[in-house]
């Protein structure tokens, strides 16, 4: 009777097993566009519009064609000890995963004592002939939660979500050191470019110098000629070693970002700066499943929506089966079927009738950090949407004005070379020759900066895409 009793209730709980009380779970909406605002109503600039077969390699800094940044970047995999940490992160959320989904099986256990005893002969109640005997016994134990209303599975579902933003965290914190990495590289080529425009600077100041110091001991030219041709030279040589203190800082941040210490590493100056690539940016919608901080964002909502429904069933009872059963025996073959033993049950219940509120207050705290989630979520669609919007609109800006610097550049140089011709033919005084040339190194920093900023804004705009794809 007792058995039927038992099977009864077993029956009746597993078909409440399937019951959940988190809510039914949906991504929020979220703003997007059917495309990008900066790209124009043709699409037109330094980017590719969006096409199955123009997405970024994962390498996506292999875009770029540098064989020196590809090596760089391949090394931050194994050396980055940022990366070390976000991946031993994740490692605990898969361990956490594990250990909620055990307790979807029953915990089982087994053990085995033995033991000799005597019995006195004098003993009270039950006196009688003295006795010795063995004891043994070996059996094992059984407990199981049944999930009437879905805490197990929800905190399962919980930490599995969790799991997944935690991966997708990994994949931000690589995104995040691989365009740290181009970055940096990029404005130390940039210094690299202007360390060579700096050089050829020094070296015709210097031949400015000679000559104006030479036609002021001919008396031809005069004192403060020669005082405004030096104050020029030591310029550009102050310039040339501030850019070499500048350089050798990125290049100590580049030996950080792939694990190396400054005193070990070191990258051969380049002589000319090469051109950013077209970016595939693709459209809106796409950006929700490529960025990883978006990815993680919406996992975590789904991690909340479950935690709601742990919260939810702890102000139901819980019910666990437990049952044992082995073999015991004084001596001989303990493992004999007469020496067999079970036991199922207990099946016990618990629910706390009274906890002040507590249970109540949990689930207003879970409601709250599912809201908390979702809120986190939709402000960093936003932040993706203006931050691709931003790097589109000074692409396009950027690709104006080195059109135009570069027109502006070449009008000072051509300036800069007729200044110095009529002073050389006594046309003009050494003051034409200073402006001319003060102009001139002006525009031509200002040309690297741009060219450098645009290759920058295009490894900023991977980014903000979220990376290259994957095939």
């Amino acid at each position: 009777m007792l058995s039927a009793r038992l099977s009864a209730v077993a029956v009746a709980a597993a078909s409440l097993a399937g019951c959940s009380l988190a809510p039914t779970y949906s991504i929020p909406p979220s703003p997007a566009a059917a495309a990008y605002k900066e790209l124009g109503p043709q699409g037109q600039g330094p980017w590719q519009p969006a096409a199955t077969d123009t997405s970024l390699p994962a390498a996506w800094w292999t875009a770029f064609d540098d064989p020196t940044l590809t090596a760089l970047e391949a090394r931050i995999e194994a050396g980055n000890p940022d990366l070390a940490a976000a991946v031993a992160r994740y490692d605990q959320a898969r361990g956490l995963l594990g250990e909620s989904r055990a307790a979807l099986l029953p915990s089982i256990s087994v053990g085995a004592d033995g033991g000799r005893s005597r019995v006195s002969a004098g003993r009270p109640l039950s006196p009688g002939n003295a006795a010795t005997y063995n004891n043994l016994s070996v059996g094992a134990s059984l407990a199981y939660e049944i999930d009437l209303f879905g805490r197990v599975r929800n905190s399962v579902r919980a930490d599995a979500a969790s799991a997944q933003a935690s991966a997708q965290d990994v994949v931000a914190v690589r995104l995040g050191l691989q365009a740290s990495l181009a970055d940096s590289y990029f404005q130390m080529r940039g210094l690299d470019a202007r360390t060579v425009l700096l050089r050829q600077t020094v070296a015709a100041f210097q031949r400015a110098y000679d000559l104006t110091d030479t036609r002021h001991t001919g008396g031809i030219a005069s004192g403060i000629d020669v005082s405004r041709s030096a104050a020029l030279l030591s310029s550009a040589r102050a310039e040339l070693s501030a850019v070499a203190g500048a350089r050798a800082a990125f290049e100590h941040a580049i030996a950080a970002l792939v694990g190396e210490t400054p005193s070990t590493f070191a990258i051969p100056v380049a002589d000319t700066l090469q051109r950013p690539p077209a970016i595939p940016v693709g459209i809106p919608s796409t950006l929700l499943q490529r960025r990883p901080d978006i990815v993680a964002a919406e996992r975590r909502i789904a991690a909340a929506n479950a935690q709601i429904g742990v919260a939810r069933a702890a102000q139901y009872p819980s019910l666990t089966l437990g049952g044992s059963g082995g073999f015991e025996a004084g001596n001989g073959n303990i493992l004999r079927a007469s020496n067999s033993f079970w036991a199922l049950g207990p099946l016990s219940a618990a629910l706390a009738i009274f906890d002040g509120g507590a249970r109540r207050a949990r689930v207003r705290i879970s409601r709250a950090q599912y809201d908390e989630a979702a809120a986190s979520y939709r402000s960093t669609v936003l932040t993706a949407f203006r931050e691709v919007e931003d790097d589109l609109a000074r692409s396009r800006a950027l690709v104006d004005q080195e059109r135009d610097q570069l027109a502006a550049t070449r009008a000072a140089e051509r300036t800069r070379d007729l200044a110095l011709i009529r002073y050389r033919d006594g046309a003009s005084d050494y003051l034409d020759v200073v402006t001319a040339q003060t102009a001139a190194l002006d525009a031509q920093r200002l040309l690297l900066e741009v060219q450098s900023t645009r290759l920058q804004i295009a490894v900023d705009t991977v980014r903000a895409i979220g990376g290259g794809i994957a095939t």
